[in-house]
């Protein structure tokens, strides 16, 4: 018997046991239940009670002895609504206390955090961060973007713009000059989307991708690599040596 939805519902391996042997054999005492179980007498008393607990069996006291017996399969529907209440209950609580947590978590947001992430799913797991972090209207930014770029980290980026779309953020990318025009065109084909080419002729296989708060310097070489910087200083940094190299852009003519 496939026994994984017992599971789910948060009964141990012991418990399912118990409860099954009960359902088998009626009323019984502990003797017939811990052979048919296969589960110690040590550990039995314990197992049943949890069990009456989660109001999944019921016992009765005859010339001394104590019977256990489950209950109907039916009354596992009790179980389950018992617990969506208890979840509800807690969700409600939560909602009040979530307040306390965040202002804990307002307080330590000047502290600096650094991160490195390696090979290419670790930079996507450090770009995916920006999308807990961005709200619908806010605009990322990229400084620096290489010409040369693994495939596959262009068939990243040109399935991220979707999602980006369906977020509904922007972005204002700056490209190195020797990048293929062909690139930036197909960036700005996807809403709310500039890309330019940098004013200047600097050419480095790092970027530069800021958000709110966050820094990331990505290398997408052969060995890729992001470092995830949390500050609020060096970030706006970042943002006004972008912001100046923005000024001197120049928009992409279709």
């Amino acid at each position: 018997m496939n026994t994984k939805i017992l599971e789910e519902l948060g009964l141990t391996p012991g418990e399912i046991k118990a409860y099954l042997a009960l359902l088998r054999l009626g009323s019984s005492s502990t003797g017939p239940i811990a052979k048919e179980s296969q589960v110690s007498r040590s550990k039995l008393y314990s197992i049943l009670d949890k069990l009456e607990k989660k109001g999944l069996a019921s016992h009765v006291k005859q010339n001394g002895v104590t019977y256990f017996q489950a209950v109907e399969p039916s009354r596992i529907k009790d179980y389950i609504t018992a617990k969506e209440n208890n979840l509800k209950e807690l969700k409600r609580d939560f909602e009040n206390f979530l307040p306390q947590l965040e202002s804990f978590h307002n307080e330590s947001s000047e502290v600096q955090s650094v991160k490195v992430y390696q090979g290419f799913k670790g930079i996507r797991t450090a770009h995916e961060h920006l999308y807990l972090s961005l709200k619908r209207g806010d605009e990322y930014y990229c400084l620096g973007i290489p010409a040369e770029q693994p495939d596959e980290q262009h068939i990243y980026w040109q399935k991220d713009h979707l999602r980006r779309i369906e977020e509904g953020l922007k972005c204002k990318l700056l490209f190195n000059k020797d990048t293929d025009i062909k690139i930036l065109k197909n960036r700005n084909s996807f809403e709310g989307c500039d890309s330019r080419y940098m004013p200047i002729d600097v050419v480095t296989p790092a970027l530069f991708f800021m958000y709110k708060n966050a820094t990331l310097i990505m290398i997408q070489s052969i060995n890729p690599i992001a470092v995830e910087i949390v500050s609020d200083d060096i970030t706006r940094s970042f943002r006004e040596y972008f912001d100046e190299f923005w000024k001197l852009s120049k928009k992409l003519t279709k």
